[in-house]
């Protein structure tokens, strides 16, 4: 696998909330000139990349970010803002307490509407798995997979853990067909990218990639 078939998958990410606007510049800077599948950004720099950088990027940005307990009317409202402002995927935090509490028909609904809001473009939902069992993940599988959403995703980067190996096995075998996986939190080896998409994951959060793979993009890694 040669390091652009790899960067082609990545969402090259930053969402400290210390960012400054000359390191989200460079950051799709990179992502143009490494290809990747996008550049992951806060709400707040979705405009003006998009003003700067036009359809050269693939932007996604976040919403009820990064704990997930945001109204479902302040999460569409979100939603509906960022794709206004140029955003083509929108990565969204469930509610957590909502799935500590069971109550899944109600997490379906909200991601339900939110993917409405969406429209045509990518929804990816971040569950947060490490603040759940394995039974609270196949049911929010089932969720994920009944509201129609375009992605699972594992992590924010913000929990006490990111992506593991076996939560995307997990999901491989509890969503449905039209589900996409996406690993993302703590994700720093090359080893671990190519393990990621061996195992179905067609995309990947990690901050580390490209400064990993633009120096290898024409070679085998």
């Amino acid at each position: 696998m040669k390091g652009s078939e790899i960067l082609a998958h990545v969402d090259h990410t930053l969402l400290k909330p210390t960012a400054t606007w000359e390191q989200i510049r460079e950051l799709c800077q990179e992502a143009i000139s490494c290809k990747t599948a996008s550049v992951c950004i806060p709400a707040s720099y979705v405009a003006p990349v998009h003003k700067e950088f036009g359809d050269k990027l693939n932007i996604c940005t976040v919403i009820g970010f990064p704990l997930g307990y945001d109204s479902k009317e302040a999460k569409i409202t979100a939603a509906e803002q960022a794709i206004k402002d140029g955003a083509k995927e929108v990565d969204m935090v469930i509610n957590i307490t909502d799935a500590k509490n069971g109550s899944f028909e109600k997490i379906t609904g909200e991601i339900a509407e939110i993917k409405k809001a969406v429209g045509d473009n990518i929804l990816k939902v971040i569950i947060e798995a490490c603040y759940l069992t394995d039974a609270e993940k196949k049911s929010l599988c089932k969720c994920v997979t009944d509201a129609k959403a375009d992605f699972i995703k594992t992590s924010t980067g913000f929990g006490t853990g990111g992506a593991t190996h076996e939560d995307i096995k997990l999901f491989a075998a509890h969503i449905g067909p039209n589900v996409k996986m996406k690993a993302a939190g703590g994700i720093r080896t090359l080893e671990d990218m190519k393990q990621y998409l061996d195992e179905g994951c067609e995309r990947i959060g990690a901050s580390a990639a490209v400064g990993l793979l633009k120096d290898k993009m024409d070679r085998d890694v």
